[in-house]
């Protein structure tokens, strides 16, 4: 710890403090996650295992936050992570400067990247929402807070615990009480998100588990075996029951939308978790290639923390449009656009 100069207080979680560091010899501005054990008897608790193995398992991506170091410190231990100056609750919040169709679909695009590289390590986050979504300095996007993530295979047959994500961001198959799942949980949580961007509020804001039940059939239309099949087999689907209504136009409960991303989100928003949109099919959707195209990341808000104002970057800043990329790691694969071609 003798090698961080502490800068400031940036915010807590269940299992730890986070600060605002700088590295003494490089001069480099890191976060510090500081996880303290309340008895050495006790162990690491499960939460911060998963984020340091979760983190450890997959290799650099610019949408994920990256994993620099661990260390033990008294107690306990410290995780260091790079400094991010803000997340996209922040942004979202800031009614100083909305977002625009461009500046929402710049952050979907980034948002849809990170998900599709850690599904493809078959990781699931199982907390995807703004606030677990970092902002850098130069405008990126980057997923952060892997206390929950979980390894899955294909086999499908491990059994997971229900009460994961939160709350308003949890899939109806967990708020049924559902223990077999896959990364469809996450799909869902990224139409929430995608649905909160274009409102600049969240979509299913309930305050229980039944009260968050009833905001999503309230909106989605009361699931049928014919729409759900699988909903029976549910863990407390019995428990139950729920006044059949039917479902709201996606049109009314986004406005103000385009058509292709009311599109879009409905590949998400749906009850099945085997029909929703992949995060690699959602790539290639049509949204993403209809004006106004996504704002490069040089041209998104950038909302402080605590409320604090934007700050300007400053003038001269590169604007790192990352021109060294090699030109065949800028290219959709050809074979995506052909297997996916009814998304476009």
């Amino acid at each position: 710890m003798e090698q961080y100069s502490i800068l400031g207080h940036i915010g807590e979680g269940a299992h730890g403090i986070v600060f605002k560091a700088k590295q003494i010899e490089t001069g480099e501005t890191v976060a510090l996650k500081k996880v303290s054990l309340r008895r050495l008897e006790d162990g690491i608790p499960n939460q911060a295992l998963r984020e340091i193995r979760a983190l450890q398992e997959i290799e650099d991506n610019e949408h994920v936050v990256k994993l620099k170091g661990v260390f033990p410190h008294g107690t306990g231990f410290v995780l260091v992570f790079d400094f991010m100056v803000s997340d996209l609750s922040e942004v979202i919040r800031n009614t100083d400067c909305p977002l625009t169709p461009a500046h929402v679909k710049s952050y979907m695009l980034m948002l849809l990247k990170g998900v599709a590289f850690l599904h493809q390590n078959n990781i699931m986050h199982r907390d995807l929402k703004p606030a677990n979504l970092l902002i850098s300095f130069s405008g990126h996007l980057k997923i952060a807070d892997f206390g929950l993530a979980r390894l899955f295979s294909e086999q499908r047959e491990r059994l997971y615990s229900h009460q994961v994500a939160t709350r308003w961001y949890r899939a109806p198959e967990l708020l049924y009480g559902a223990r077999k799942y896959n990364e469809g949980v996450d799909l869902w949580a990224v139409g929430c998100i995608f649905g909160e961007l274009l409102n600049s509020s969240p979509l299913f804001p309930g305050e229980n588990d039944i009260e968050q039940l009833c905001c999503v059939l309230r909106m989605l239309g009361t699931p049928t075996q014919e729409s759900w099949p699988e909903i029976v087999e549910l863990p407390d689907y019995s428990k139950i029951t729920f006044k059949e209504n039917p479902a709201i136009p996606l049109d009314d409960i986004v406005p103000d939308a385009s058509p292709q991303a009311v599109d879009l989100l409905h590949k998400f928003l749906v009850y099945p978790s085997k029909q929703r949109c992949s995060a690699r099919q959602a790539l290639l959707h049509s949204y993403f290639f209809s004006a106004p195209l996504p704002a490069h990341h040089s041209e998104l808000p950038i909302a402080q923390r605590a409320g604090r104002p934007p700050r300007q970057r400053p003038q001269g800043l590169p604007a790192d449009f990352s021109l060294d990329l090699p030109l065949e790691r800028s290219l959709v694969d050809a074979t995506l656009l052909h297997t996916h071609a009814g998304y476009l």
